[in-house]
């Protein structure tokens, strides 16, 4: 996972989770780059976004999916 600036950012196009329900709480993602996600809080859209490879971001999600998440 890597972390980039606003500045690194902005041609990215970026969409809202289908599941923020019209709250605040919820992420964005900028599709269509090879091979990595960058996410990040639609709250703060200015800031930073963390970049995940495509295969941590789809088992981190298969993980949240299956409840094997632990706090």
């Amino acid at each position: 996972m890597n972390k980039i600036s606003n500045s690194s950012a902005t041609d990215f196009v970026w969409t809202k989770s289908s599941y923020s329900g019209g709250s605040n709480n919820c992420l964005e993602v900028a599709h269509g780059l090879s091979a990595v996600l960058p996410v990040r809080d639609s709250k703060v859209p200015a800031g930073p976004a963390l970049v995940f490879a495509d295969t941590a971001w789809g088992r981190f999600i298969n993980a949240v999916k299956n409840g094997d998440l632990s706090l």
